[in-house]
């Protein structure tokens, strides 16, 4: 049993109950779809998808509390296939005696277990012995089998908002034992929240870290002190690999400021560190669609072979291509005309309520009825006109004229505009 006295300040205030939880108002807010779940104590298998500190393994410890039924954890980083088969042996073992349902199995950091962690995994979760929690950091997609991730509901954690954080630190320093008695002040919370970046784990070690290194009251903390802090136990700090995230938005901004040699360091600091090399490939995918795009459509054929190449080779000959591809695409003229594209075209869909139909001009029109009703009508059809092109209308009603590309400052695209001038005078390219 935890001794909650000497544990960690986030371990001590962790919540106990729906009623406690701060954030993701979306996902166990009142009337949602988790919520409603856990409290009927219906629990389908799903997986908890997001970044570090926001309440993934709270929940499934206040689903382990709310329960009557078995409840079995497992990490991904320190389990292998024998410790799986263990908890489900023991699961299938019980099964008879399960009167309030199959045991719940709850895999923290799931997307570290391999290929074939996750198919001996797969067969238990699909015939209902076990009811899987998962827990990751890693976009599902990418990290969890197609099979697994079939049969699982995927629910989408974020960052705390500095309202979320704001709660937090309160009900910290008015119902923790030791800090209440403390006579603390919170002048400036600036750094606090901006150190912490959206993680509550992280802002209540960081208040416990400043607390614990000003030992004489009344103690007033401002953003100084914060930073003087971290600066002077900057060891302690990071004994929990907290700097992750840190680390990879340094490298991720150094490539989209086209500094190779920054790039090329943190780089390094991730690979020292043991950092999956993998996650580091698919980083800079999303680097080279993001933020190189369509000024070197290359740099994404590039990024995808580094990914390839790495998966296939491993460290720590890996670091080779990874390096080469981090110096190209820090290197590469830079434009995210192709992203703020699709964020335009996404925002306009979203903010029409009803979608405008489609022209029928544009649709298909596979039987006479439907080419009787007009669909296909006066379509002119590009490759029958001189240069392949025809100025006739794509977009559907109200939304005429509507520019959602903007080709960037950069060679490749100054191309893209010279064509987009000549064909499409309407946009004013």
């Amino acid at each position: 049993m935890l001794n909650r006295e000497f544990a960690p300040l986030a371990e001590r205030l962790r919540p106990k109950s729906l009623d406690d939880y701060v954030g993701q108002s979306h996902l166990v807010g009142k009337g949602s779809v988790l919520r409603q779940m856990i409290e009927s104590g219906n629990i389908k298998s799903f997986i908890l998808w997001g970044p570090p500190g926001v309440g993934k393994t709270t929940i499934a410890r206040i689903i382990a509390g709310s329960l009557k039924r078995e409840f079995f954890t497992l990490s991904a980083i320190s389990s292998g296939v024998k410790d799986l088969r263990d908890v489900i042996d023991k699961a299938n073992n019980n099964r008879m005696f399960a009167v309030n349902g199959a045991p719940v199995l709850f895999i923290d950091e799931i997307h570290r277990f391999n290929k074939a962690q996750q198919d001996a995994l797969l067969g238990a979760v699909e015939n209902g012995t076990v009811v899987l929690i998962g827990a990751t950091t890693e976009n599902p997609s990418f990290e969890v089998i197609t099979p697994l991730l079939s049969r699982c509901q995927v629910f989408v954690l974020n960052s705390l908002t500095h309202s979320d954080l704001d709660v937090l630190l309160s009900r910290a320093l008015s119902t923790d034992e030791y800090l209440k008695q403390r006579n603390i002040t919170i002048q400036e919370k600036d750094a606090l929240f901006g150190f912490c970046n959206g993680d509550a784990r992280k802002l209540l070690n960081i208040l416990e870290l400043v607390c614990a290194t000003h030992p004489d009251d009344p103690i007033v903390i401002d953003n100084e002190m914060v930073k003087s802090s971290l600066q002077q136990n900057i060891a302690l700090y990071d004994k929990n690999g907290e700097q992750h995230y840190d680390v990879i938005s340094a490298f991720i901004k150094s490539m989209r400021g086209s500094d190779p040699n920054g790039a090329i360091y943190w780089m390094a600091r991730m690979l020292a560190g043991g950092e999956d090399p993998l996650f580091i490939a698919r980083r800079m995918v999303i680097l080279a669609a993001e933020d190189v795009g369509l000024a070197n459509p290359n740099a994404l054929l590039l990024a995808n072979a580094c990914f390839d190449t790495v998966h296939k080779v491993g460290m720590p000959e890996a670091r080779i291509p990874l390096a080469e591809t981090c110096i190209y695409l820090a290197t590469s003229p830079k434009s995210n005309a192709a992203y703020m594209a699709i964020n335009a075209a996404l925002a306009a869909v979203s903010a029409t309520s009803d979608a405008p139909a489609v022209p029928l001009h544009l649709r298909n029109a596979p039987t006479s009825l439907m080419k009787d009703l007009g669909y296909a009508k006066d379509y002119k059809y590009a490759h029958s006109f001189e240069g392949n092109f025809v100025d006739q209308e794509f977009l559907p009603d109200g939304l005429q004229n509507t520019k959602f590309y903007k080709p960037g400052n950069n060679k490749k695209e100054a191309e893209i505009r010279a064509r987009l001038q000549q064909l499409w005078k309407k946009y004013e390219y």
